[in-house]
């Protein structure tokens, strides 16, 4: 049996982590947060209160998360990466941490913090470079490549992401004015 405390859901007590998944110690992780299968957790790593972790997650030791996050399937949140409250990352996407990465070059003193505000949505397979902030409510679509902040409640998709038009707090768009 693993070290740290590990509780079923339906017990309604402290947090579940699937049990082929690890959580260093030193990691935090709020009340009801699920961790299923083959997920990593950092020590130091930070995630919030009642947030879903899918299959092969990966949260690095300097990464944040906030309440009601839900990660799905093979997804790495690198060092320095905050995500706020409410915020949804979809399948495969990708976080960066360094602007020009080279194996046999150690960078990790240049990483780039990247904030991805309250309430944001990332679709599957988009890729965010570090340094940008994503804004409040903002919508990226599948398979986007964001290279530079993106304003709140904003719609972006393309390579790279370009605002494309608006979102209201539920995701959905708004017709542009004429």
């Amino acid at each position: 049996m693993r070290e740290y405390k590990r509780v079923l859901p339906e017990m309604n007590e402290i947090y579940f982590v699937h049990e082929s998944s690890y959580v260093d110690e030193g990691a935090e992780i709020g009340e009801g947060t699920k961790i299923w299968h083959f997920c990593h957790i950092m020590p130091k790593a930070k995630i919030g209160k009642n947030c879903s972790l899918g299959q092969n997650v990966n949260i690095g030791s300097r990464a944040v998360i906030g309440d009601g996050v839900k990660i799905q399937n093979n997804v790495s949140v690198y060092d320095d990466v905050i995500i706020e409250d409410d915020v949804f990352c979809g399948p495969s996407c990708v976080f960066t941490n360094v602007i020009n990465p080279r194996s046999f070059v150690e960078r990790k003193s240049e990483y780039k913090k990247t904030l991805i505000k309250k309430g944001a949505s990332i679709g599957a397979n988009a890729t965010i470079v570090c340094g940008v902030t994503i804004g409040e409510y903002a919508l990226i679509g599948a398979g986007s490549v964001v290279t530079r902040d993106v304003p709140a409640y904003a719609l972006v998709y393309g390579n790279p992401a370009r605002v494309q038009g608006q979102v209201d707090k539920n995701g959905c768009k708004l017709s542009t004015p004429k």
